[in-house]
Formats: structure tokens, sequence, C-alpha cells
């Protein structure tokens, strides 16, 4: 390996690498790079070397300038290891604004930690890390890494984009192996926007990118691995853990998955199946049987994460969690899988990419992805989903942490690539009914009723474990448009079984109707306000994405003091866009009662940037309408 080293020539200090001299000086950085970035990687070279199915090496040096503080996030200091991934070099130089050598910080300046998550009650992975307070901005660090590890089933991703607000001078990635080994890859989101030059030959592929400019982060953007250009790779013939494994395709990979990682470890006690069997019963139904043993789980289990060795992918045994009562995904979703197929009831361990953010397991190159495990049954419609960690969740609902998104089936004779569910803006529906009074001093006094079904349900049925307290706090901050509420009442109920979540209220507001010389002027949707207005921009360079729609109805009586009629009344407003529909309506409907009703429709969808305008406007023009106040005054 050709060594680093500074040469100081005419005042200014270069570093060379791999045969690079560089400037790194601040006033050497274009100043289009310069533009919205709090940092500039003015080099990143990372050159993957596997010498074996079982041997890998990854040196690594990466020069990033960091402009302001915000920009200290880009830096990344630490590097992992563990029993079969070692750090052979590690070294860290600053330099200042032009580009003088400060300090150089070798391996004993590393803090030497454990990468503790917080729940892991075995955890073997270690890092060193430093810790480095600058003392001005900006200034550059220089960091060089070399690891070598015997796990080449996880072989870097590449993007030449390190992240928002971070442009690029210059990126490489090298690749070299063993024909016969047979490295895969996919590249994604490759564009004119983004040059990128390649060079292949039969033990190497190599990409290098230059100039990429900071691009500042839009709302509502899809995921950063949907827009940006990224390239994943893989092995035919990799290593796992001292584990050999052999895939060309997801149903190969699933079948080594479950071979080597999950077929020994499905023994079940046999007083544990006794009380499977007793509680049970006399039931046929495969379904409610499900829901039997996934009871006796939430109730029998407790989360906690285990990643130690092999451990972090392979599940700890299912008599080991019987006894134990614990374990992180990968167990309580094996010791369900277990229970369930000792009375007969087929399911699988299910590998996906966790997060309220869609990412999908991609479909076209096997390899180790994922995140997260969770349990699947085949029903009559598909698949009913588990999730196993969770002691709260009702039986067969999939929240947000993993719909909509393509995941792997482990099954015995194979791996599949299924999608789980997608919830319809109709599934993710809230109804609103309500009732209030306006009295003559402004104040208000109402009830009103909530139910919350799909993944309006997710969101709101965790409530029932608030106290008292919290609660409250929650609710002032849902009716955040109704000033000094105080509730009086609160009623829930939840329905796992219909997966619907009910709210009743009962609560007073001082001073919710403006009073101005005797008349009150107040919005009469005071129960569902919708305020949120998408952020402008005077151009746009990324599409847009609503992940999840959803549909509220909302209907509410409302009744004015006696002796007041109505003055002045909004008007009702009807909108229908490719983004969604929306009504609503004031209706006099008696000498003191006025009805209010609304629905609201927001459509899933990804969406041109030339739209996002127009989707602005819509969300504005509810925003502005769901505020429509009447004027009462005394007759």
């Amino acid at each position: 390996m050709k060594k680093s080293f500074t040469i100081v020539f005419l005042g200014s200090v270069f570093f060379t690498a791999h045969s690079q001299t560089m400037d790194l000086a601040v006033s050497a950085i274009p100043d289009s790079l310069k533009l919205n970035a709090n940092s500039v990687v003015r080099l990143s070279q990372l050159n993957v070397t596997i010498l074996s199915q079982g041997s890998m090496t990854l040196k690594s040096k990466k020069a990033i300038t960091v402009l302001n503080e915000l920009g200290l996030r880009d830096l990344d200091l630490m590097e992992y290891y563990d029993k079969n991934r070692r750090i052979a070099k590690i070294e860290a130089t600053v330099y200042d604004a032009s580009g003088k050598g400060m300090k150089t910080f070798r391996r004993k300046d590393f803090n030497d930690m454990s990468v503790a998550d917080g729940v892991s009650i075995f955890n073997d992975n270690r890092a060193l890390f430093l810790d480095y307070t600058p003392i001005t901005y900006p200034f550059t660090m220089v960091l060089e890494t070399e690891t070598e590890t015997s796990n080449t089933a996880f072989i870097p991703a590449w993007s030449p984009v390190d992240g928002y607000l971070v442009s690029t001078e210059k990126t490489s990635l090298t690749v070299n192996f063993k024909p016969e080994l047979h490295l895969r890859l996919k590249e994604v989101n490759f564009s004119a926007k983004y040059p990128i030059e390649k060079t292949e030959t039969p033990t190497s592929v190599s990409y290098t990118a230059k100039n990429i400019i900071a691009r500042k982060r839009e709302e509502l953007s899809p995921i950063f691995m949907d827009i940006f250009p990224i390239v994943y790779f893989s092995l035919e013939n990799f290593q796992l853990e001292n584990v050999n494994g052999m895939a060309v395709n997801w149903k190969d990979f699933g079948k080594w998955y479950y071979d080597s990682l999950l077929a020994d470890t499905e023994e079940i006690p046999l007083v544990a199946q006794e009380k499977i069997k007793q509680l049970v019963g006399n039931e046929k139904d495969p379904k409610e049987i499900a829901r039997i043993i996934y009871r006796f789980v939430q109730e029998k289990t407790r989360y906690v994460s285990v990643q130690v060795g092999i451990g972090g992918w392979k599940p700890m045994l299912a008599k080991d969690v019987d006894k134990l009562g614990y374990g992180d995904c990968k167990a309580l979703t094996n010791y369900t899988r277990s229970l369930l197929k000792t009375v007969g009831i087929p399911s699988y361990y299910t590998v996906v990419w966790s997060g309220n953010e869609t990412r999908d397991i991609q479909n076209d190159i096997a390899s180790m992805q994922g995140d997260h495990v969770i349990l699947a049954i085949p029903d009559k419609s598909g698949y009913l989903w588990l999730e196993c960690t969770s002691q709260t969740q009702p039986f067969g609902f999939q929240g947000d942490f993993t719909d909509d998104r393509n995941v792997l089936i482990i099954k015995p004779e194979g791996g599949e690539i299924v999608r789980t569910r997608t919830f319809a803006e109709s599934d993710n529906l809230k109804i609103i009914k309500g009732s209030y009074a306006i009295l003559e001093n402004g104040s208000l006094d109402g009830k009103v009723k909530m139910v919350s079904k799909g993944l309006q349900y997710d969101s709101e049925f965790g409530k029932e474990r608030l106290a008292k307290e919290e609660l409250v706090k929650r609710y002032k901050e849902e009716f955040g448009n109704i000033n000094n509420l105080t509730v009086n009442k609160i009623s829930l109920q939840n329905d796992p079984v219909t997966i619907e979540f009910t709210e009743n209220l009962e609560f007073k507001a001082e001073s919710y109707a403006q009073n101005s010389n005797g008349k009150l002027m107040f919005a009469l949707n005071a129960f569902n306000q919708n305020s949120y207005v998408p952020k402008k921009y005077k151009t746009r360079e990324f599409p847009f994405e609503i992940q999840r729609g959803y549909t509220n109805e909302d209907e509410t009586e409302i009744t004015i003091p006696e002796g007041f009629s109505v003055e002045a009344k909004p008007n009702g407003m009807e909108l229908s866009t490719e983004f969604g529909n929306y009504k609503i309506e004031f209706s006099v409907t008696g000498p003191s009662t006025i009805l209010c009703k609304r629905k609201l429709v927001i459509k899933k969808g990804l969406f041109d940037k030339n739209n996002y305008e127009n989707y602005r406007k819509f969300r504005e023009t509810i925003a502005r309408s769901d505020n429509s106040k009447i004027i009462i005054a005394k007759k």
C-alpha cells in the first residue's frame, strides 16, 4: 500500500493519496461546491479487495472540509469491529483553512467503545471513535482506515452523494474480486445529472464521480435511496460469520438462510407443546389458532436485543426463548413460528427494512438486506403479518413500521419477495362526530367521539397506555386550535379484533369565540382543523411523494346562544384533485343550530416536481377553509 504523506511547497500543504496530489486549502474549493454546502468531500476513496469467499479487506481514505458547525454531523470518525472484523489501521489528521496540518491522531487517540443500542443484553460489536471538537471553522479532516473481515456477505454500497447539504469534489470506489466468486451489482438512479465514470475488468469494477454539488432536502421528497445514484453489490459465493453461502437468486438465498440459520433452532420443549395444545383446545380455524398463540407469545415474552457474533443474524434457539421469556425480533419471530409449527400452522420468517419511511428489499440482487424480522402466515387473501416484538399490537395488524414494502419470506424450499399490506386511503379512516355549544361569553362546551381505523388506529391506540396527565397534554396538542381547553372526561375503547380505537371526550374552553362589540366570531370546524401547508419553493428539484393516504369524515353540530342569530356564515367548498378530495358544508339546521360536515381524502402517490405547487395550493386552500369563521350577533 502506498502511504499518504504531507509535502510542504511554497507555503501550501498538499497530501498524496494513491498517486494523486490535492491541495487541502479551503480556497482551492470551487465556489460551485461551497454553495448550499455545510461540508465538502474533497476526496473519498474506498478500495475493496475480496481475496476469497471468506476474506475481504477495505481500505478507505476520506478528506472532508467542514465549513460550519452544521457540517460536523457529516464527519464519520468511527470504525466498527468484532471478532470477525479487525481494524488493521486507523489514523486521522486535521488541517486548518489554509491546508496546514494541525494534528495527527493515531490509534491510541481513538476511544474504544461498545456499540450498545440501549436494549441489547448481549452485544460484542465495538468501535474505535475519535471525539473531535474543532477550534475554529472551516477545517479539514482526513481519515484513513483499513479493515479486514471474513464476512463477505456485506460489500458496502456506493453513492457519489454523501448526503444533503454536502458537496463532493471527487469520490471513487474500486472492488477487486476473484471471478469464481461471481460478483453481482445493481445500479439505481443513474442519470446525466450525476456523471459517473465506470471501469470494468474480469476481476474488478470501479466507479468515479467528480464535482457533485450540494443538494438541499426538499419537503416530501422520496427517501434518499430512491432519488440518488447507488450501486449495490453481492457475491454468489459468500461467507457470514464463518458460514459459507451460495445464492444466484432469492430462492437460493432463502434456502441457504433457512438451512444455515433457522432449521436447527425450532425445537420446542414438550411441556410448552402441551401448554399450547391446551390453549388451542378444540379450535379448528387456523387463523383463530394463530391468534391464540400470538396472544400467548405477547403475554409470555418481552423484547430485548441480542447481538453476539452470528446472533446478529441467527435467532436464539426457540427452546431458550421459551425458558428465558425474552428475545429480539429474530428470536421472538422464530419462537412464534416454531410454536405454530407444533400445531400444524405454517408460517414464515420474514426479513424487512423497517421504519416509517418505506424501503424495499432489492428484489433483483440477492444479498444480506433488511434490519428487522416479522412473521408471515398464509391466508386466503395472501398473508397475515405479525409483529412479534410488540406486546400490544393487535393480531394480524401491520402498522406503518413495516407496511407497503417488498420483504423476503424465508421458506424451507427457498426465498420469495412479496409486498406487505398497502393500506388504501379508505382503510386509514377517522370518523369524528361531535357537538358543542357557544355560550354568550364566548366559551365553548362540547363533546366529541372519534373512531380511528387502519393506520390512523396505529397512530392513536397507544393513548390507552398513557397516564392521565400525559393524555390530557396530548389532547391539548391535538386540539391546539382551541385555546384554554379543559378536558373534563375521557373514555377510551380499543377493539383489537375489529382494529378500531374509539375516543369519547367532554371538554370546555373559555373565550373560544372572539367578542367584538357584542358580536361573536369563531371557527365552526372546531374538532379537526388541518393547518398543514407544505413549504413553498421558487424552484424544486425532486419529485414529491405522499407515502400513505387517509380519509377523515367529520360531522359537528354547533349550538349558538339563545337570542343570537347568524350575521355572516362561510360558504361551503368542494375540491377534487389528483392528490385527493375535500368537501366542507355549513348548514343552518334550526333557529340556533348549525351543522358542519367535512370530508378529506388524501391519496397516496409519487408525483412530478412540476405538480408540487398545485399540491401546496390544495393544502393551503384546505387550511384556510378549515379555519372559516362565522359571526353571530344578538337579535
